[in-house]
């Protein structure tokens, strides 16, 4: 059972002032819930340990990926290929941060990986910001949370210069580095995540700047915003995939961009390997015996309940859940259709006492530092709440 603690909300205008947007949903129902899961130390400690495992074992499967040239098996777009091998081979593509979505880990329930948004994760300045407000608000201990995230993607951003050594003792190495950050003009919950991750670099030290994706300019050697500055470093909160197939000419030029050194993609075209959901499957191959994954496939499992999903399909789309005869028993429409569908073992949710199911979230960069939850139903959706958490 999922236990609750009721708090004072945010106000709408607090919310505003902090630049969240997006805090009412299309019905009028409040996004951010005005409650906390209370979760014990030992909880916390073990989402800790589940992905920073899981993130190994999401390495080694990367590498038996390219090895075996399973690519097709995955869904990744061919002419993503060759972007992919060239971020994977060189240390200098560092990955700054995703999501590990888990069923369990509450009241004794062992911990299941549902999925891993590797390259544009939502739920960020949430998890980061606003469930810590949530603390302060109500006169709590800011401390008593899992939820390191800021400072954690900060020392991340600083290990784009020093990689695996210690990002703390190189602090005059980040004067001058450039890195330009984007998203899709008209989205406000991408563009305050953008400008939030370009906060957090800016505090690491680095130049930063903003400009809308369809301001952005390229050529073989560089990135440049529209006043045509340069950068070393360029992050857009847009999906691989969406550029492979939407932006087909500038998915070849980001290759060359790269083969050319003249910048560097954050986060990196291998995380596209992390972002399928066939990637799953591969994981079920190589590590049968992880007590962290659900029985998947790419083929309907015989004789139990499972899970439909789509390779790249994002917030509960084109999902359906069977029985183990195959019938539907519940399922959602979306725009992820035409992608190949992946069949994963059913597990619940864990419940509140109202029926309601959580799904942790756990952040990940350079070692997991943050937890928040996602309220719903059986299918977690775009209308699914933000439930922020406290350490009991």
């Amino acid at each position: 059972m999922v236990m609750l603690d009721t708090v004072s909300a945010l106000p709408n205008t607090q919310l505003e002032e902090l630049g969240f947007t997006w805090h009412t949903d299309s019905d009028g129902t409040h996004y951010v819930a005005d409650e906390l899961v209370l979760i014990s130390d030992a909880e916390a400690e073990a989402y800790y340990e589940a992905a920073n495992t899981l993130y190994d074992m999401y390495v080694q499967a990367a590498e038996y990926v390219i090895d075996n040239d399973l690519f097709f098996d995955l869904g990744i777009p061919f002419n993503l290929i060759e972007p992919i091998k060239k971020s994977w081979d060189n240390d200098v593509h560092w990955h700054i941060y995703g999501r590990f979505d888990f069923a369990g880990g509450i009241d004794g329930t062992p911990i299941k990986l549902i999925e891993f948004n590797a390259d544009t994760p939502t739920g960020l300045y949430e998890s980061a910001v606003l469930q810590w407000a949530l603390l302060k608000h109500n006169g709590l201990d800011e401390a008593r949370q899992f939820n390191t995230i800021y400072d954690s993607i900060a020392r991340n951003f600083r290990r784009l210069i020093t990689l695996y050594d210690d990002p703390d003792d190189f602090e005059t190495l980040y004067d001058g580095w450039k890195i330009l950050f984007s998203s899709v003009e008209g989205n406000d919950e991408e563009e305050v995540t953008t400008k939030l991750l370009r906060q957090i670099a800016t505090d690491a030290g680095f130049a930063t700047g903003f400009e809308f994706l369809q301001n952005v300019h390229f050529d073989e050697e560089g990135i440049y915003d529209a006043d045509g500055n340069g950068y070393e470093y360029w992050f857009k909160l847009y999906p691989w995939e969406d550029i492979a197939t939407d932006e087909p000419e500038l998915a070849v030029l980001l290759g060359n961009i790269m083969q050319n050194q003249s910048a560097i993609i954050l986060n990196p075209a291998y995380t596209l390997l992390f972002q399928s959901k066939g990637m799953l499957k591969i994981l079920c191959d190589l590590f049968p015996d992880s007590p962290y994954l659900l029985r998947t496939d790419f083929e309907p499992l015989a004789g139990v309940k499972q899970v439909e999903k789509r390779m790249f399909g994002r917030e509960g789309a084109n999902t359906k859940i069977l029985d183990a005869n195959g019938k539907v028993l519940k399922e959602t429409d979306g725009p992820y259709g035409n992608y190949r569908p992946v069949y994963q073992e059913y597990t619940a949710f864990p419940e509140d006492r109202n029926g309601h199911r959580y799904q942790a979230g756990v952040f990940f960069a350079y070692e997991a530092c943050g937890l928040g939850f996602r309220r719903g139903g059986e299918i977690l959706d775009n209308m699914s709440k933000f439930v922020g958490h406290m350490l009991r």
